[in-house]
């Protein structure tokens, strides 16, 4: 369980820093707002299944509970 906890605090820390990023970087990009909601809401999206994959599922294998991964 705690090797799932370091595992998932490193995660949360590497999605957190690529988030930023990205967020910094996307008002460089010249295209309009609504194609800029777009990538906005594609890269939650694409966060939001990396968290899951990554986070949630190693956390219920540990509690017991048997999950086949994305990447398993």
């Amino acid at each position: 369980m705690i090797g799932a906890l370091i595992g998932i605090i490193l995660v949360l820390i590497i999605v957190g820093i690529v988030w930023w990023a990205i967020m910094q970087l996307l008002p460089l990009l010249p295209i309009g707002e609504p194609f800029m909601t777009i990538v906005r809401v594609l890269c939650i999206v694409v966060l939001a299944l990396i968290i899951i994959g990554y986070v949630i599922i190693p956390l219920l294998n540990a509690a017991g509970v048997h999950v086949g991964g994305p990447f398993h």
